[in-house]
Formats: structure tokens, sequence, C-alpha cells
């Protein structure tokens, strides 16, 4: 008797909390606050910076969408606080940086500083930096050394937090 599949509404449906309440909250939902609120208008930019604004953009799109597909595949988990990832995570981008995800919300949160021509969006990725650089050592990284232990130990002694190391490292496990 051939396997019944899994109904994949609800693996879909799984996904639509994470990506719903945290990157269109950041890099949506909160940059146009902070512009309605700074009373910003649209001025002509340079040229320069609307293209290094695009790459920035594209980059910091496409290192989201993989590592979450990573969190999905590998870690059989989502962005999302409530459903954590159960494996390690440690191919691709996490191979250079421990937080590839975050690190590519930085880069399209400084992708739109640019393109706008916003120096209050540039003060919000400020913000929003400082106020990472004190949750993930006090608070994420204590939840990944219970959860995975000396595997996480290891990896967090020869991959950088927030700028990635050039060479992958790779687990000798």
């Amino acid at each position: 008797m051939p396997e019944v599949s899994e109904n994949p509404v609800p693996e879909k449906r799984r996904w639509i909390l994470p990506v719903l309440l945290l990157p269109i909250n950041v890099l949506i939902f909160i940059p146009a606050v902070v512009l309605w609120l700074s009373g910003w208008q649209w001025q002509s930019n340079h040229p320069a910076l609307l293209f290094i604004g695009c790459i920035l953009l594209h980059a910091g799109m496409a290192t989201a969408a993989w590592t979450v597909r990573l969190f999905h595949r590998i870690g059989r988990g989502t962005a999302g606080p409530w459903d954590p990832p159960q494996r390690l995570v440690v191919a691709g981008p996490y191979c250079h940086v421990r937080n590839p995800m975050l690190t590519s919300v930085f880069i399209i949160q400084a992708a739109e500083a640019l393109m706008l021509n916003s120096w209050a969006i540039f003060a919000l990725l400020v913000l929003f930096v400082a106020g990472n650089a004190l949750y993930f050592p006090l608070v994420e990284e204590k939840t990944l050394e219970k959860r995975f232990g000396e595997a996480y130990l290891e990896y967090k002694r020869n991959v950088p937090r927030w700028l990635p190391r050039l060479r992958p490292w790779r687990s000798p496990n």
C-alpha cells in the first residue's frame, strides 16, 4: 500500500507567522513608522548610493532566504523563537558567521537607509544592531548552549557572531 503524503499546508502555515512577524515588522512596518515620524520626504539620491543599496538589498534578501531554507531543511525549525531549529545548522553561510540571518537583516536595513537616503533608518539600524549585540550573548547564545551543548560551544569558539570569516569552518565531527 503506498504511503499517504502529509498535507503541505500545515508546514507552510508554520512559516507564515515567523515571516509576517519578524522580517515584515523589522524591515517594513517599523522603518515606515520611523520615516513617517521623522517627516521624511523623498529626495533624489546619488546613483552610486542607489546602486550600492540595490546590491546590498539583493545580497541581504538572498542570504535571508538561504538561511531560512537551511533552518527548515537541516534544523527542522523556523526563525521564530516559538519554533526553533531542532538541529544545529552549520552549513552554507553558517560556516562563515553564527548569525547570518540577522546579518542579512542588518544588510537589508543598511540598503534601505542608502536607497531612501534616510538618516532615521540608519539610526534605526544602529539601535537594532546595539539591541541584538546585547540580546545575543546574554539570551540567545545561552539558550543555544543549553539546547546543543558542546557542539554549539565548539561552533561558537570557531565562528564569529556577526562578521563572516573568509574560510568556511568545518566541524571535525
